[in-house]
């Protein structure tokens, strides 16, 4: 008889230092792990989502030094001259640490920056024993950036930029992050994962945000890393009375990838846009996970996320929505949708809704096909070579969930990180059977 398969990986990958920890915030989180371990499929809300690829591993602290020239270089590739976003202020980590020689000092009126050193915050972490990840970022997180924009500041666009730089296999860096914005102040960060001659790495953020009444936080995320990196992120939201958060992630990178965000609209007329897209080929896992809470009466909550698949890839979608019983005239809605360019890529849907008032509208769907044969031949009737229109009809699928990214540059600037990878991959992918 085989054996029953565990609930929670080992900790052996980081056991060395989370029997190092100091401070009570992190002695906890290392006490929650030490009960939990880390989730395995048989968790729920890790169910089509393994970890396996952290087992048999003993994963390191990413180096404190780096090389700045190298550093500077690989900057410039994630951020050319001509990009859209290159003049903006910018918020730069290398392998999980401020570096401020790489970052800007100008940021907009308004907009102080500290260094999670400087100012130690880990925010609320709301279940230890049920978040794995982030309770071993609690425990493991060395540095990050504190972003805080006044009340009534317009502050414009930053972009924060994570970057694996020339580290060894098997090393993992776990950055804690925190936007506070006051009354009626607005901000849109661009966030970027990316990496240069990076080795087998686990890059395990968690982001907070506390959006205060009327405040509106627009958070844009590209995720690059190697190839054969892991990248498991999770983002809390906080929204008050007539804020608003919008969100869009794409995901490209990483072996394995993991985007989980818990959003809770705490006050009336607040807003939630939970977005994204996925462009995986080989055998690359994306997973998009999402819990909504609406705590409040009046609010509104969107979620619209597309897959395009090829080879072996497989994507995930896991979307909640949670009406509490107060959250009158609740208008929720979920669509995720999947293009399989091979027999052998897969998608995993699990949308949810969980109501307990009476006078909502809330609504999910999902749907899953192939590229249209029609539409093929019609392009390759046109003289349009077979892999170029497969590219116009990957991309034209794609751009409709770009398009609900609300500013011009920011758009801009996922069309450009969109068509870079389309045209490496879609090419190479598999013909449909």
């Amino acid at each position: 008889m085989n054996a029953i398969a565990p609930i929670t990986l080992s900790l052996e990958p980081f056991a060395a230092r989370l029997s190092d920890v100091k401070g009570e915030d992190r002695k906890a989180a290392a006490g929650a792990l030490a009960r939990t371990g880390l989730p395995t499929p048989r968790v729920e809300a890790w169910h089509y989502t393994n970890l396996r690829a952290l087992s048999g591993r003993i994963f390191s602290d990413a180096p404190v030094e780096f090389d700045e020239s190298a550093a500077q270089a690989a900057l410039a590739r994630v951020l050319p001259p001509d990009a859209a976003i290159a003049a903006l202020p910018r918020l730069v980590l290398v392998n999980g640490r401020f570096a401020p020689s790489l970052s800007s000092t100008d940021l907009p009126e308004g907009v102080s920056c500290t260094s999670f050193v400087q100012s130690p915050d880990f925010g609320i972490l709301a279940s230890p024993d049920r978040e794995g990840m982030v309770a071993l970022n609690t425990a493991l997180a060395h540095d990050g950036v504190q972003v805080t924009v006044a009340p009534g500041r317009q502050a414009g666009q930053v972009v924060l930029v994570s970057l694996a730089l020339g580290t060894e296999s098997d090393v993992s860096f776990h950055p804690r992050h925190s936007i506070t914005l006051g009354e009626g102040a607005s901000l849109s960060v661009i966030e970027i994962a990316a990496s240069e001659n990076a080795g087998a790495y686990l890059h395990n953020p968690v982001l907070t945000c506390a959006i205060a009444e009327k405040a509106h936080l627009t958070h844009v995320k590209i995720q690059q890393e190697a190839e054969n990196a892991v990248h498991l992120a999770t983002v809390y939201a906080d929204i008050a009375v007539r804020a608003a958060y919008d969100s869009f992630t794409l995901g490209l990178g990483s072996v394995l990838a993991r985007h989980e965000v818990h959003a809770t609209m705490h006050g009336d007329h607040a807003a939630v846009h939970v977005n994204g897209a996925q462009l995986l080929a080989a055998s690359q896992v994306g997973d998009i996970t999402s819990v909504i809470a609406h705590a409040a009466p009046d609010c509104i909550s969107r979620q619209t996320v597309r897959n395009v698949l090829s080879d072996r890839a497989r994507a995930v979608f896991q979307g909640k929505v949670l009406v509490e019983r107060v959250a009158q005239k609740t208008d929720g809605y979920q669509m995720n949708q999947a293009l399989l360019l091979s027999p052998s890529a897969e998608i995993n849907a699990k949308p949810e809704l969980e109501i307990y008032a009476d006078d909502v509208k809330c609504s999910h769907g999902a749907t899953v096909g192939a590229l249209d044969d029609d539409q093929l031949f019609y392009l390759r009737s046109r003289g349009i070579p077979d892999d170029q229109a497969r590219q116009m009809l990957v991309e034209a699928f794609l751009v409709e969930s770009v398009d609900l990214v609300e500013d011009e540059a920011l758009r801009t600037v996922l069309h450009q990180a969109l068509a870079a990878a389309l045209s490496q991959r879609v090419g190479a992918a598999e013909k449909t059977a």
